[in-house]
């Protein structure tokens, strides 16, 4: 759930009134770990507006990605997870966040039969 700045902003002041978590978190309806949270941000940035969310790779360096898929384009996930030593999962989502796509077209007479 997102809150409004103002919202943080008043449930902070609240708090530094004099009033317990528990009392805050009752009257604002909102977590102690969130108010703790809040509390910590406002600290460390004297503001209260979120953090923006760290969208980076975290287990495969795209550059690398990048040059390996250049190098051997027919290799598939599984041997690519086994190269940066991960999941498939992770390597579906590292090439999803580079906009490269992995679909494998299949041949025209795949699996037809042909007729005499």
């Amino acid at each position: 759930m997102s809150y409004d700045k103002r919202y943080r902003q008043r449930t902070i002041e609240y708090r530094q009134e004099g009033h317990t978590l528990e009392e805050t978190s009752r009257v604002f309806k909102v977590s102690i770990s969130t108010i703790l949270d809040w509390t910590k941000l406002h600290q460390e940035t004297g503001g209260y507006e979120k953090r923006p969310l760290n969208r980076s790779f975290k287990k495969i360096d795209p550059v690398r990605l990048e040059s390996y898929i250049a190098e051997h384009p027919d290799a598939y996930l599984t041997e690519i997870a086994e190269v940066f030593y991960c999941g498939e999962s992770a390597v579906r989502k590292a090439l999803k966040k580079l906009d490269i796509t992995r679909k494998k077209r299949r041949s025209a007479t795949g699996s037809k039969t042909l007729s005499k």
